[in-house]
């Protein structure tokens, strides 16, 4: 006979804003409690201050806060809309791969905090290793268009 046990599932969520540069494989991310057009709008005012005499061509998908009327887009930045459900078009997909392969395979952690922790260790590695993200991001076909 299999025993019975209780269990109190408890979700909690995190998000990370990331974007990658597939020429020379830089990072920009933030990990935030709200994926809403407020929060985007800041990550997109981030991106825009770590890079201040660039502008920016940032490629999304069509997450509801990638496409609200009232995001505030810093000047020196176009937003470039995928088509819908189209996640192998975005390189940035592959970083989360790499993430879920390299950072959170086979874990468990005892609390959002713990798993924070680690997705900031694991973006922090990919940050410091342009190589890295490079290899990622930096498909033939983006590149030619540079």
């Amino acid at each position: 006979m299999r025993p019975m046990v209780r269990v109190a599932l408890v979700q909690e969520y995190t998000y990370a804003y990331g974007t990658i540069s597939p020429v020379d494989g830089t990072l920009d991310w933030i990990l935030a409690p709200k994926m809403d057009t407020v929060t985007m709008g800041a990550f997109l005012k981030h991106v825009s201050n770590r890079h201040p005499d660039e502008f920016i061509l940032m490629v999304l998908d069509g997450a509801p806060c990638h496409r609200a009327n009232h995001l505030c887009v810093p000047d020196r930045m176009s937003l470039v809309r995928l088509p819908a459900y189209s996640p192998e078009l975005n390189p940035v997909e592959h970083l989360w791969d790499e993430m879920r392969e390299k950072d959170f395979a086979n874990r468990v952690f005892d609390s959002l905090g713990s798993a924070m922790a680690q997705a900031a260790r694991g973006l922090k590695r990919l940050e410091n290793s342009p190589h890295s993200v490079k290899r990622l991001a930096g498909w033939p076909w983006i590149l030619r268009s540079f």
